[in-house]
């Protein structure tokens, strides 16, 4: 499965885990292999999270990244 395939797959459920505010596809800085890139609020100590809330550090073989980005609010157009 690819990155693409595999973020389809889990991105409903991630959606639902305490703080996680987005998911994509991305590549690893240095590797240059596609990761999964889950956005959150604000990073978290795993051993603060409820069990059910932690990100996996990979899915389906394809490593996955947490971000964190703050808030996110809709932007209304003006034009």
């Amino acid at each position: 499965m690819d990155a693409k395939q595999v973020r389809s797959l889990h991105e409903s459920r991630l959606l639902q885990l305490a703080n996680v505010t987005g998911v994509g596809i991305g590549r690893d800085e240095h590797s240059g292999e596609d990761v999964i890139v889950v956005f959150v609020t604000r990073t978290v100590p795993r051993d603060r999270l409820r069990q059910e809330d932690v990100v996996p550090d990979e899915l389906d073989g394809i490593p996955v990244r947490v971000i964190a980005i703050g808030n996110v609010d809709a932007q209304h157009d003006e034009s």
